[in-house]
């Protein structure tokens, strides 16, 4: 046996050295400096021939203002229809009994007292929902209620289905479960400690480790050598929630035939569907998924919970409607939102500002489930080279299981916690070279059409117009460095960020679209779109209808959008890590050009011109003098070729990279943005007042002026609450804040003058050249801000919330430091 094991061994390493040697190899035939068209195979590219990104819109919508969402009035009316509208005849009502403790074993359940109350329909333990689910294929470790133990504080095990909720809820206190407590694993370094117990002890791998990552590019260690200042601090970013107005429901109804049909408040309609076949057990045609309005999700409804399963499943089980609507404090611990995040940052610079190396670690607290925490786990160091060239570049993250409730993707998922150690370490080099920290970013940033040293595509790139566009509207050159007189300082403070525009690869493996779209066009002129996106409040109704309407000469009112209902809609593969623009967005205009083809051939039939003549605008096709109405080029284009319809598709081009494991991060397009803050802060009571925010984004090109501007708006609040207020804290796995009234997020007394700049660059790929808007802007907000406090007081702040507490604590250490040194001074002469 030993002999076996040894030859194996032998082949293995054999096998990893030939591979590691070919990898050097090709690494060396390469040129350093790369194009994006070097590293692009346009032959698996799917989607519109042409985006039509540098041409003008001729049908006057895009880029436009001034007109509301196709859906806003439904919603500022109260007329729009959530989940927790829908009441169904019959509908029963589930709620769950949670865990009061961070880490137990279950020893029994005693459900004889809720079973006997009238009205329960049924009281549902784990055992009869054993499937394990998760959001990535290779990280299933959830199951719909707790089986054998319980992992965090709120963690349900058991569920009442009741005629009422309040009967439902009197079940709940009546079931009796006895624990055996177990050692709770509640930090980072209880996390790393082997002789912690392992919270998932039914894994192969031993530990609380989910993933660790390793990457490296360049000789990084041969470049601080050559470093004129190196530089290495610790960071840590708060644990924060979502706190959507919505909380998460599910609706679920059986159907003739056995189907079932479920509504549920979720922002990824297609991987929700695919999770409930799987784990009820049915073939995914019989289950209908349907997304109805949705209250927000900022990231917080990409998962699938306990209230879309146990809906789906009771509804089965009794024959008859059964709703599950989460409390408020349920959603707190629900949870999935921001890892909290341990970090450690080494940067070589020059004199003359050039980056010259970085290395980088985190360790991200990812609580009880992996959720998206494989993706996490590479988010935290892929996007690091961006926007800045990068030759040497090194990271190790670890994504780590604890006794808290599960963390998860949240609006800048991943790239937000190493954004702010990167922005402030940054600004703290700058200043010991005694050079400008906003000079220093243009010095560094990537041009249009480049590849990072880890193999990330950049298409288009407008950071340097966005530096220009926010330091000449605040004034930022003539205010830094100028923090005044008296107890109350003033600064100001700039960082710079990217985010991605859709992940480039589906979390399962497929070469199918990632978005679809389908078109029909009635003969009144009322155009249907039928599309499987999930507006969760960021305007993607609003967008498909602007491409469609922008490409066939009408308005987006002439539209109608049905979206997310898995009988009726194409697979689109959700609202996540800003997608939805880029993707969607193409395979909407894929789908209107091939109806403008029929319909403007069949107009420059009738007006004797080539289809090249005929203009699209304001329904009407016109060739010079010419001019025929929308319903009329309808009748014809029908007559001519029967039913108008079309669908369309978008894939994203296959982007080779010459090094592995990259099938995270690499995206279709970045965005870029900029922002400036300013702060006052007062000396004597630590408070900082954040005034004006600026923030200029890259978004390719502006579809709806308005709603661009609120996604903007929107990053920057979310932004300052993360730095000023907010964080998820917790006592023995205790969530201290469960509630609105605790949890502190930014009041509109508490949110600053906020000014979002429109910067396009025109993405050659993008859907007339759009990029994404509603995650990007957020990632600089939190540096920018830590900046000008330091440009105010002197003090580095390297732990948000930037709490009086702390900025005080900072504030002594500084002038413990100012005296010493002033001694020292003194001493000396």
């Amino acid at each position: 046996m030993d002999d076996r094991k040894a030859e194996l061994e032998r082949r293995i390493a054999e096998r990893m050295a030939a591979r590691a040697a070919k990898e050097q190899a090709a690494q060396a035939e390469e040129p350093l400096e790369r194009t994006a068209a070097d590293v692009t195979d346009p032959s698996t590219y799917l989607g519109p021939a042409d985006t039509r990104a540098r041409k003008p819109a001729e049908g006057g919508i895009v880029g436009g203002g001034g007109r509301g969402k196709v859906d806003g009035l439904a919603k500022i009316t109260g007329k729009a229809i959530f989940a927790d509208d829908l009441k169904l005849p019959r509908m029963a009502h589930v709620k769950v009994l949670r865990s009061p403790h961070p880490h137990a074993r279950i020893v029994s359940v005693d459900t004889t007292d809720a079973q006997a109350m009238d009205g329960v329909l049924a009281v549902v333990l784990g055992e009869e929902l054993p499937a394990r689910h998760g959001a990535i294929p290779v990280a299933q470790d959830e199951t719909a209620l707790a089986i054998g133990k319980v992992r965090y504080v709120g963690e349900p095990v058991a569920a009442v289905c009741a005629v009422t909720e309040e009967v439902a809820w009197e079940a709940c206190r009546r079931i009796k479960v006895v624990y055996e407590l177990l050692e709770p694993v509640l930090t980072i370094e209880d996390a790393l400690d082997p002789a912690k117990p392992v919270i998932h002890d039914w894994r192969r791998k031993g530990g609380n480790v989910l993933r660790s990552v390793q990457q490296a590019y360049g000789d990084v260690d041969a470049a601080f050598e050559k470093s004129d200042l190196v530089l290495e601090q610790e960071y840590e970013y708060p644990g924060s929630t979502h706190v959507p107005l919505e909380a998460h429901c599910a609706v679920a109804a059986p159907q003739d035939g056995g189907r079932l049909t479920i509504w549920s408040s979720t922002q990824n309609p297609h991987y929700m569907h695919r999770t409930l076949a799987r784990v009820l057990e049915m073939d995914q045609s019989a289950i209908r998924l349907i997304k109805p309005d949705v209250g927000a999700g900022y990231g917080g409804k990409c998962d699938t919970f306990c209230s879309d399963i146990l809906s789906a499943y009771l509804a089965r089980k009794l024959h008859r409607p059964v709703k599950m609507a989460m409390e408020r404090e349920e959603v707190f611990y629900a949870h999935r939102g921001r890892h909290r995040t341990r970090m450690w940052l080494k940067m070589g610079m020059m004199k003359d500002g050039t980056v010259t190396a970085i290395d980088f670690k985190a360790w991200a607290d990812g609580g009880a489930y992996s959720s998206y925490g494989v993706v996490t786990s590479y988010y935290l160091g892929v996007f690091m080279p961006l926007p800045y060239r990068l030759e040497h570049y090194r990271f190790s993250s670890t994504r780590l299981y604890t006794n808290h409730p599960p963390a998860g993707p949240k609006r800048g998922h991943g790239a937000i916690q190493p954004r702010f150690a990167l922005e402030v370490h940054l600004d703290r080099m700058a200043r010991q070279l005694g050079l400008e920290p906003a000079d220093v970013r243009v010095k560094n940033m990537f041009g249009p059409d480049s590849v990072t040293v880890n193999g990330l595509r950049i298409t288009s790139m407008g950071l340097g117009e966005c530096l220009e566009h926010v330091r000449r509207a605040s004034g930022y050159d003539d205010k830094v460095n100028q923090p005044g007189d008296g107890p109350v300082k003033r600064g100001v403070g700039l960082a710079a960020s990217a985010y991605m525009c859709g992940a480039l690869h589906p979390i399962y493996q497929t070469d199918t679209p990632h978005s679809g779209v389908q078109v029909k066009i009635d003969r009144s002129g009322r155009v249907t779109i039928f599309t499987g996106t999930a507006d969760c409040g960021q305007g993607s109704n609003h967008m498909v209808a602007t491409v469609v309407a922008e490409r066939l000469g009408i308005t987006p009112e002439d539209c109608t959008v049905i979206e997310a209902d898995s009988d009726l809609c194409p697979v689109d593969l959700g609202s996540y890590s800003s997608r939805v623009t880029f993707m969607a967005g193409n395979a909407a205009l894929h789908a209107a050009e091939r109806l403008r083809e029929q319909l403007v051939a069949a107009a420059a039939d009738k007006l004797g011109v080539a289809p090249g003549d005929v203009v699209c605008c304001e329904r009407s096709y016109t060739a010079g003098d010419q001019t025929l109405a929308w319903t009329d080029v309808i009748e014809l284009a029908e007559s001519r070729f029967g039913t108008l319809g079309a669908t369309g598709s978008y894939r994203p081009p296959k982007i080779g990279s010459r090094f592995r494991r990259q099938s995270v991060g690499p995206s279709p397009a970045y965005s870029f943005t900029a922002q400036v803050a300013e702060v006052s802060v007062d000396e004597e009571t630590g408070i900082v007042t954040v005034h004006e925010m600026w923030a200029a984004h890259d978004l390719g090109r502006t579809l709806h002026r308005e709603i661009a501007e609120g996604q903007i708006e929107g990053c920057v609040y979310m932004g300052v609450g993360e730095a000023m207020t907010e964080d998820q804290v917790y006592r023995d796995g205790v969530m201290r804040t469960p509630s609105l009234l605790e949890y502190r997020v930014p009041t509109v007394y508490d949110t600053p003058e906020i000014h979002a700049i429109l910067v396009e660059s025109h993405d050659p790929e993008g859907p007339y050249g759009a990029k994404e808007c509603g995650e990007g802007p957020q990632l600089s907000t939190v540096p920018a801000i830590a900046n000008a406090i330091h440009d105010a007081s002197g003090i580095w702040l390297t732990h948000p919330p930037f709490t009086p507490e702390r900025v005080l604590k900072a504030l002594r250490q500084r002038d413990q430091q100012r005296s010493a040194s002033s001694s020292s001074s003194s001493s000396g002469q």
